[in-house]
Parts: structure tokens; sequence; C-alpha cells
């Protein structure tokens, strides 16, 4: 059960987010880096698909995604239809890592250390679905900020 609630709290998170980069009315602005913001909206939307193709993605599904975590915040200009087609293929791929888990993998510990430390499967994928929320409303705040 808790596969198919993260699963759908992913997928409505992430559609936010897609929401979120197609609310801004000059494409050009979700690349807006301004006093007192430290990232874009964009670095923050690639770091977001990274993090999440990478750790669901890559260490649980076995896809063969390769992070390249500093592009996630060096890139720039990338075209708003780039990005939602990017956070869909990331919608699918985390619907179909965590529809094939079961109750029982969620006790047992994620594959991959976080920062020197072994956590429980639930535990690293409930920290992802914070992290992804953290985002999404500086996000959200970034596009609001710009008078968006």
């Amino acid at each position: 059960m808790l596969n198919t609630t993260l699963s759908s709290l992913f997928e409505r998170d992430l559609r936010k987010l897609k929401d979120e980069i197609n609310l801004y009315a000059d494409e050009s602005r979700i690349w807006i880096v301004s006093e007192g913001i430290s990232n874009s909206a964009g670095n923050l939307c690639l770091h977001l698909l990274g993090n999440l193709n990478h750790f669901i993605g890559a260490v649980l599904g076995k896809t063969g995604y390769i992070r390249r975590r500093d592009d996630e915040f060096a890139l720039k200009n990338i075209p708003r239809a780039e990005l939602n087609a990017q956070i869909d293929a990331t919608i699918e791929v985390v619907k179909t890592v965590m529809d094939g888990l079961s109750e029982a993998d969620f006790q047992k510990d994620y594959p991959e250390e976080k920062r020197g430390e072994i956590l429980k499967m639930d535990f690293m994928l409930l920290h992802l679905f914070g992290h992804l929320n953290y985002h999404l409303g500086q996000v959200n705040y970034h596009r609001r900020l710009l008078g968006q």
C-alpha cells in the first residue's frame, strides 16, 4: 500500500512542478536568478529530476541513469517543452519503480548510503518526497516573486 500511496503522491507533485513551470508567462523568466535567490526555477526543476532519476530510477529501478549533479545547477535556458518532457519521463520512471516495490521492500535497507548512513527504504523514499516538496515550494515562490 505504501508503494501506491507514494507513487500517487510523487506523480501528483511532479505534475504540480510541471504546472508551476508552465505558469511562467515569459519562458525566459524560468531561468532568472536575482538578488536573494540562489537558484532559478529551471535549475531547481533539473535538480529535482536528477535527484529522483538517480535515487529512484537508477538505484532502485536499475535504469542506467547517470546523474550529472553539477549540470543541474549549471545548465541554462533549456526550453520549457524539454523540461515538460523530462518531467513526464520522470513521472513514468517513478511510477514504474514504485509500483514494483512490495510492502516488505520498505523495511529493507536502501541500497546506497546517504551521507554515510544506511537508511531504511521507507525513510529514504519519504525523505525524497519531502525534498521534492521543499524545492517545489521554492519554484512556486520564485515564480510569484518575479510577478509571474
